[in-house]
C-alpha cells in the first residue's frame, strides 16, 4: 500500500490551496482517511476526517475553513482549505485506514 500526499506550497494568508492523498493497493472509498499536519517543533495535530458513509469531522482549528472530500474513481480523498493563516504552516499527512501514512506535503503560509 502506497499514500502519496501533493498539492502542498507557498501561499499568502487569506488565499487557498488544495492538497491530495491518493492511494495505491487500497480503496479510499471503503476506509477511514484522515489529514494530520505537525509544524515545526509541535506535536502532530488532527486536521480533519471522512469515513466510509461519507461522514466528516474537523479539528476546531479549521472548521469552517477546511474541507475534506474523495473522488472514488479517482481513489483520492481533498483537502480543500481557504482562508489560509500563517498558523497553518505545517507539513501536512493523510493516514488511510488508521495504518497506512504518506510521506507528508509542505504548506507555508505567509503574512
Amino acid at each position: 500500500v502506497q499514500v502519496v500526499e501533493s498539492g502542498g506550497g507557498l501561499v499568502q494568508a487569506g488565499e487557498s490551496l488544495t492538497l491530495s492523498c491518493t492511494a495505491s493497493e487500497i480503496t479510499v472509498a471503503d476506509n477511514a482517511v484522515r489529514w494530520y499536519r505537525q509544524a515545526p517543533g509541535k506535536q502532530r495535530e488532527w486536521v480533519a476526517f471522512i469515513d466510509v458513509i461519507p461522514e466528516t469531522k474537523y479539528g476546531d482549528a479549521v472548521k469552517g475553513r477546511f474541507t475534506i472530500s474523495r473522488d472514488g474513481a479517482k481513489n483520492t480523498v481533498y483537502l480543500q482549505m481557504n482562508d489560509l493563516k500563517p498558523e497553518d504552516t505545517a507539513v501536512y499527512y493523510c493516514r488511510v485506514d488508521s495504518v497506512y501514512w504518506g510521506q507528508g506535503t509542505q504548506v507555508t503560509v505567509s503574512s
